[in-house]
């Protein structure tokens, strides 16, 4: 029967008993490797959460909400932007 100071003896004497790297660490690498990819994704996944799912894939905004915020930015006036917003809701001429 070994002995657990016995198996440790006797594995470390072996230049391949750890496998072909000759030493015990390599197997910790894997799973942190893992670890750090799993995070890497759900933290890109997050991040563009935070931001807004906008483009190809997203929702896009409303077209009364993408006017809002042109006229929020001073791209329109807000002469410009009632006449725009009477268009999209049907009630305007154009």
């Amino acid at each position: 029967m070994l002995t657990t100071s016995a198996l440790v003896t006797s594995l470390g004497a072996h230049p391949y008993a750890w496998g072909a790297g000759g030493g015990p660490g390599w197997w910790v690498v894997f799973p942190i490797l893992w670890f750090l990819l799993i995070a890497t994704i759900v933290f890109l996944i997050a991040r563009r959460a935070r931001r807004g799912f906008s483009g190809p894939w997203g929702r896009e905004g409303s077209p009364a909400a993408v006017l809002g915020e042109r006229y929020a930015r001073g791209e329109i006036d807000e002469t410009d932007y009632r006449h725009r917003l009477a268009v999209l809701r049907g009630d305007g001429k154009g």
